[in-house]
């Protein structure tokens, strides 16, 4: 796409540049609130908010938009059943100052009436990126996997990934590569969808959400 300037880049980072004006909005209701902080250690805490705490590192600059704590709902499919159900998420991405961004997720099933019903996915991990712009984000499953994904930015509110490594533990679930795609919406929120390889080999749609803001 070419910008009316002649600029091939330039609508999508006009578009971007919006949806961190509508996030910056929207942050007012949620500036106050950060990580909480146990004990005194001799190491910065983490935060997940960008006006407390350390100074995010230059280098993390093309994924900034990401950190915050974000809660919301999603559609997920069980890969083992292959049963469609509705779960709500929260996840939170923060740093303290080094060049990499910590990663917790963790899911419940709701039901239709966002009810909760059960415990559901959870993993934690590290976001890089270098100066060439190449994304590692480097995951471990609490259902007991490994993964390495590798991706780049889109824009500067969007990020797409895909798996180069998957290890199983003997005692985990039986998983295959994944793709994922990551972007703040026109409204601020942070939206993603996760494709994944099934038994047959093929890329089917496993999860997708929608997650507001809530600290940062």
């Amino acid at each position: 796409m070419t910008s009316p300037d002649g600029d091939p880049g330039g609508a999508a980072r006009r578009s971007g540049d919006e949806a961190i004006r509508q996030a910056a909005e929207r942050a007012k209701e949620t500036a106050d609130r950060n990580l909480p902080e146990w004990g005194e250690l001799p190491l910065p805490h983490d935060t997940a908010n960008l006006r407390r705490g350390a100074d995010l590192h230059s280098g993390l600059l093309a994924l900034l938009p990401l950190v915050g704590v974000w809660q919301g709902e999603g559609e997920a499919n069980d890969p083992e059943t292959g049963q469609d159900y509705h779960f709500a998420q929260q996840i939170i991405v923060s740093h303290d100052g080094q060049n990499f961004l910590n990663w917790q997720a963790r899911s419940w099933v709701i039901d239709e009436d966002a009810r909760f019903l059960r415990p559901d996915l959870r993993e934690t991990g590290y976001w890089r990126i270098g100066p060439d712009d190449t994304i590692e984000l480097l995951l471990a499953h609490a259902e007991g996997s490994i993964e390495l994904f590798y991706g780049q930015p889109l824009t500067q509110t969007s990020w797409e990934l895909a798996t180069d490594v998957v290890i199983k533990a003997d005692s985990g679930r039986r998983t295959g590569g994944a793709k994922r795609l990551y972007g703040l919406v026109e409204d601020g929120d942070l939206a993603y969808v996760e494709e994944r390889v099934d038994a047959d080999g093929d890329l089917i749609p496993r999860l997708s959400a929608k997650l507001r803001r809530y600290a940062g």
